[in-house]
């Protein structure tokens, strides 16, 4: 490997592509869309690789992120959030260029929405089915039929149906729950759907959250799947049942600094700037904020969970250590680490690097 001397976010090429051909063959075997989230990756290099597997149209998560994917010759974006009226003007300067989707969400961005649009935009209403962050709330029949009543007013404006983010999937603790939690979120989907498709009969289902779409098999009545995460996949995944350790492909490589025999921990370069403060719960019910891997006589060792980064400070990471494992660790050596969300680290990062040494650049920070 190249020399690293700081903590470097290393991904394994041929690891992202079994995962991208992975989904992308799901989704045609299901005869569902494929339109991918790239908040995760961030990458044009990346992108392009989506490209090779057929892939035609993608989702965003900002109009900062939809303006660098059209810049690099994606023509069909769905942005992914809320819409943010102060944005409507860069939307409907893009909007002049490739195909937008926008999400709307309540009858107060349905109306501005409405009002101001001079440009064709396709129409997404955000549904809530269970994750309480953003959406219409199932059930919700007065607000989703304000915003079709204010959406259908602006002929530039094609409501395109009902989109989903079963978020709650990440706070399950198996894969039946996940299952559950994805049959449920399709059925409230399906509700709004037959309640207006007599008047607008090309009315569309939309889901996107990684754990449902690598786990279930049963996508009837799904007309597109928008999975981010599941391009490098991470701990968090791999703790739900969704993913293997192979099918992680990111790693965050990070430099020892020191040793404290007496509390059995070792200092890393490498903190919350690096990795996020997500975490997950190790096996003894303490946070965990990534699984460590050593080099043993030429060949990479994923230690047990007794071995685990334990604590982040800015730029320091402590890793806790077994007693008769001290030894694995040195000044000077390089440890990798799986992190447990790899969206917020990549982000984070900037950049990768492939194991032979590659520089993958992302999106520019704004």
């Amino acid at each position: 490997m190249f020399e690293i001397i700081r903590p470097t976010l290393i991904i394994d090429k041929e690891v992202v592509l079994r995962n991208i051909k992975r989904m992308a063959a799901k989704a045609q075997k299901h005869n569902v869309r494929f339109r991918p989230h790239f908040k995760t990756h961030q990458s044009a290099k990346i992108g392009e690789w989506f490209r090779d597997c057929g892939v035609e149209a993608i989702t965003v998560s900002s109009v900062q992120m939809a303006e660098y994917f059209a810049a690099n010759r994606w023509n069909d974006i769905t942005i992914a959030f809320p819409l943010n009226v102060l944005e409507l003007d860069n939307i409907q300067k893009l909007a002049t260029k490739i195909k937008v989707n926008v999400l709307v969400e309540n009858t107060d961005t349905a109306r501005i929405l409405a009002d101001k649009s001079v440009q064709q935009l396709g129409v997404w209403m955000k549904i809530d089915t269970g994750y309480n962050r953003t959406g219409i709330e199932a059930g919700n029949t007065w607000e989703s039929d304000k915003v079709i009543e204010y959406l259908a007013v602006n002929k530039n404006l094609e409501i395109k149906g009902f989109l989903t983010h079963t978020g709650q999937t990440y706070l399950s603790s198996s894969v039946d729950e996940i299952m559950r939690a994805h049959f449920d979120s399709l059925l409230k989907l399906k509700f709004f759907k037959n309640r207006y498709i007599d008047n607008y009969p090309n009315l569309q289902i939309s889901m996107g959250d990684t754990p449902s779409a690598s786990v279930c098999n049963n996508f009837v009545g799904v007309d597109e799947l928008r999975p981010g995460n599941f391009v490098f996949y991470d701990l968090m995944q791999q703790s739900f049942g969704v993913c293997g350790f192979d099918d992680i492909a990111v790693r965050m490589v990070c430099p020892v600094v020191s040793k404290h025999i007496s509390r059995n921990e070792v200092n890393i370069h490498g903190g919350a700037v690096h990795f996020s403060k997500d975490s997950i719960k190790n096996t003894d019910g303490k946070e965990m904020f990534g699984r460590v891997i050593v080099e043993r006589n030429g060949d990479k060792l994923l230690l047990d969970t007794l071995n685990y980064l334990s604590k982040l400070s800015q730029e320091h990471g402590t890793i806790k250590v077994a007693h008769n494992q001290v030894n694995e660790f040195h000044v000077g050596q390089l440890v990798e680490i799986f992190p447990v969300h790899s969206c917020l680290t990549a982000n984070l990062m900037g950049h990768y690097r492939t194991r032979e040494g590659e520089l993958i650049e992302m999106m520019p920070r704004f």
